[in-house]
């Protein structure tokens, strides 16, 4: 096994060296820049019209389908449980997807004598469908609250599923990650630059301030 040798002229950095550590910082530091990059400029926006969204107007847009479910299918409904949650019956999952294109999954349902309600949430919105269990109608009913609405309810994680809220968990990881060396750059360059610690001390006693004085 061939060692592998530093290029002509390179000179080794000590592991426990100055030079060391800013050379590592620097480099978690730009990588976990990259990665909260998009996600702190999509957060940073919503967290304004979060903000702000009694002052944003919005007309939900709601849209209504029908359709009859097959009697081969219909049958699958007729028997228990009366009442009660459970999933529906994987071929009525099916066409579903095939009459209305949407997803029911194995979300419960709430099952009553007379009726089947799935419930749909979905950030920016909401949607539902009905099954009557005698006739076998299918209401399918989606409310849109336009592209504000959605993008404020991915920044609370409202209705998003597992996926987003993995990716929220991820990225929050990645703004310590980028917070942290920040912080310690900081201090590693804080002797050359005097303004730093009463611009960090600002940042933590602002909002101190307010909370203390403001908020009750």
């Amino acid at each position: 096994m061939k060692l592998r040798r530093p290029p002509p002229g390179a000179v080794a950095t000590p592991r426990g060296s100055r030079s060391f550590w800013l050379k590592h910082l620097h480099r978690w530091h730009w990588i976990s820049a990259a990665i909260c990059l998009v996600g702190m400029l999509l957060f940073a926006a919503t967290g304004i019209t979060l903000n702000h969204a009694a002052d944003i107007p919005a007309t939900p847009q709601v849209t209504t389908s029908t359709a009859t479910l097959p009697p081969a299918l219909l049958a699958q409904l007729g028997g228990p449980p009366e009442a009660g949650k459970q999933p529906l019956p994987p071929p009525v999952r099916a066409w579903l997807g095939q009459a209305f294109g949407i997803s029911a999954g194995s979300r419960d349902a709430e099952w009553s004598p007379g009726e089947i309600y799935l419930a749909l949430p979905r950030p920016g919105g909401d949607a539902w469908v009905s099954i009557e269990r005698g006739s076998g109608e299918a209401s399918y009913e989606v409310t849109s609250r336009g592209w504000i609405a959605y993008l404020n309810d991915l920044h609370k994680g409202r209705d998003t599923g597992p996926a987003w809220r993995w990716f929220i968990d991820v990225f929050a990881v990645a703004c310590l990650v980028f917070c942290g060396t920040g912080l310690t750059l900081l201090h590693l360059h804080a002797g050359g630059r005097p303004a730093t610690w009463p611009l960090v001390g600002l940042g933590l006693v602002a909002p101190l301030i307010l909370l203390i004085l403001f908020i009750h």
